[in-house]
């Protein structure tokens, strides 16, 4: 029953932002846009960090191994691997107006889904990898701060709903529709979290490679794109204010839980 909370509370953050659709009248307001951006950066990075950086170092130590080994060599790889996935995936950005990855017919609508899907699929590997490291019952990853890791990024998966299923609605989509789409860009994140505890006792000798992996994923979508994207315009102090907050609750959670 944990197992199965660790993967689907996740899921559950970007299905109730984006039935955020529903409450609100107009487009979400650019100032709160910003902040939520930010907050979900600052989510990020400290996940990255105390949830799977900080545990990486310390795994290895158990293993023998130098410590920064496997979480530089994992950290790279991870960031190389949404840096092709962004080459490859076709998929539009908020406030872009052209299109990034291989030219396809699909329509604005559906690259907007797919520029959020490809945010979530670091979350979910980050997840999957905790759970798996949890398992394992490894002493440097309890379930406690596996869950942890799954809270935070709920969080931070309720304003990128909402981000995703209102512009939906401005370019014409109907509110449910706009709904299942934002639903839909989520969908990832169990399902790569199950796919990675199903291959646990595959995945234990590496793990420590696997969870920097998962943090620079995490962090090249944080500079390539929330960051960015929360900075645009004025008063872009309030994607910062954002990061801040973020950053300190997701911080507490992992402390406090991990």
């Amino acid at each position: 029953m944990t197992i199965f909370l660790g993967l689907i509370i996740p899921f559950a953050g970007t299905t109730l932002g984006s039935a955020m659709v529903f409450l609100m009248k107009d487009k979400i307001n650019n100032l709160l846009e910003r902040l939520l951006l930010g907050f979900a950066s600052g989510v990020m990075v400290a996940a990255s960090v105390w949830s799977l950086l900080i545990p990486s170092i310390d795994m290895a130590k158990e293993q023998g191994v130098i410590a920064w080994v496997p979480a530089t060599i994992g950290f790279i790889l991870g960031i190389l691997f949404l840096l092709v996935l962004d080459n490859i995936i076709p998929h539009l950005h908020l406030k872009s107006k052209e299109p990034e990855g291989l030219k396809s017919k699909l329509g604005k609508s559906a690259m907007m889904v797919l520029a959020v899907t490809l945010h979530n699929i670091p979350e979910g590997m980050a997840v999957g990898v905790a759970l798996a490291g949890a398992l394992s019952n490894n002493s440097t990853i309890t379930i406690a701060g596996a869950i942890a890791l799954s809270v935070g990024i709920a969080i931070q998966n309720f304003p990128e709903g909402a981000i995703i299923s209102m512009p939906l609605k401005e370019e014409g989509n109907s509110k449910s529709k706009s709904f299942l789409y934002g639903t839909l860009s989520g969908i990832v994140e169990p399902i790569g979290g199950l796919i990675t505890i199903l291959l646990t006792s595959l995945v234990v000798p590496i793990l420590p490679y696997l969870l920097s992996f998962a943090a620079g994923a995490m962090i090249y979508v944080v500079v390539e794109e929330l960051i960015p994207e929360s900075q645009i315009g004025k008063h872009s102090n309030k994607g910062t204010i954002g990061f801040a907050i973020g950053f300190v609750i997701m911080m507490i959670l992992d402390v406090a839980l991990g």
